[in-house]
């Protein structure tokens, strides 16, 4: 079995190798790593290249909920934490084996063994995990979803997957992080109500930007912010969304951004 170790501390890291080298010799330890940057890179790079991801709750650039965001897991996943109690209400709520610290040995022989008798992914909504990792933590279930139109068709999209949303033509749409642009049949008052106000922020009336899209932040004459995005809308769709931060919520998108 190739085992991916996901852990910021360095003594954490070495415990749970020396765990796994002394009591599974058929185990090979491919990588360690301690970010999520890092980790999100190595799994684009190298999709195919572990069985098993043992993986810490707080990583030394945030929380690993985020490389779920951002890239596709394909491995059986392994959460370890030392407190986390709403964290660990979201693993059980995706079928997600955990670890608590620090790791036992049976415990580890416990969930080696379900990995071992696993297949891929299959067991793990990540979907899951995130809506009650949201949900566990501010005590408000957010909007998981949202339906949006393509001709005559109507489909749903993950909220997570959007960058942001804006008005055009007396149309809201939603652009997702691929560059896709929908239109949304909701008011931008209800879309922000179901939004979690840690990830969306409303920058203006026309416009509400995911953190996970905001490139950087200029600013303007007359103490106005304009947002590069990550994100380019993949489609001719008349002009540019426009991503000014409204003079009076300056402050408090900053505040937010940085959070």
């Amino acid at each position: 079995m190739r085992v991916l170790i996901i852990e910021d501390e360095i003594m954490a890291r070495r415990s749970l190798e020396k765990l796994l080298e002394n009591n599974f010799p058929d185990i090979e330890v491919v990588a360690e790593l301690g970010s999520v940057s890092d980790s999100v890179a190595w799994l684009k790079a190298s999709p195919e290249a572990v069985d098993t991801i043992f993986m810490d709750v707080e990583l030394s650039d945030g929380e690993c909920f985020e490389i779920f965001r951002q890239v596709e897991v394909k491995a059986n996943v392994v959460m370890t934490t030392a407190y986390d109690n709403y964290a660990i209400k979201a693993f059980e709520a995706g079928s997600v084996d955990y670890l608590l610290k620090p790791i036992d040995q049976a415990a580890l022989g416990r969930a080696v063994e379900r990995c071992r008798h696993a297949s891929g992914l299959e067991g793990t909504d990540v979907e899951r995990i995130l809506a009650a990792l949201d949900k566990t933590r501010h005590g408000k279930e957010y909007k998981e979803r949202f339906l949006v139109h393509i001709n005559d068709m109507i489909v749903p999209v993950k909220t997570y997957d959007v960058a942001f949303f804006y008005s055009e033509d007396k149309n809201n749409h939603a652009v997702t992080k691929d560059g896709t642009v929908y239109i949304v049949d909701s008011t931008m008052d209800s879309i922000i109500t179901g939004l979690d106000p840690e990830r969306f922020f409303r920058i203006s009336r026309s416009c509400i930007i995911s953190k996970d899209a905001v490139e950087s932040v200029t600013k303007l004459l007359g103490g106005r912010l304009k947002i590069v995005s990550k994100v380019t809308p993949s489609r001719n769709i008349g002009p540019e969304p426009d991503l000014t931060v409204s003079r009076s919520r300056g402050d408090d998108f900053l505040e937010w951004l940085e959070k």
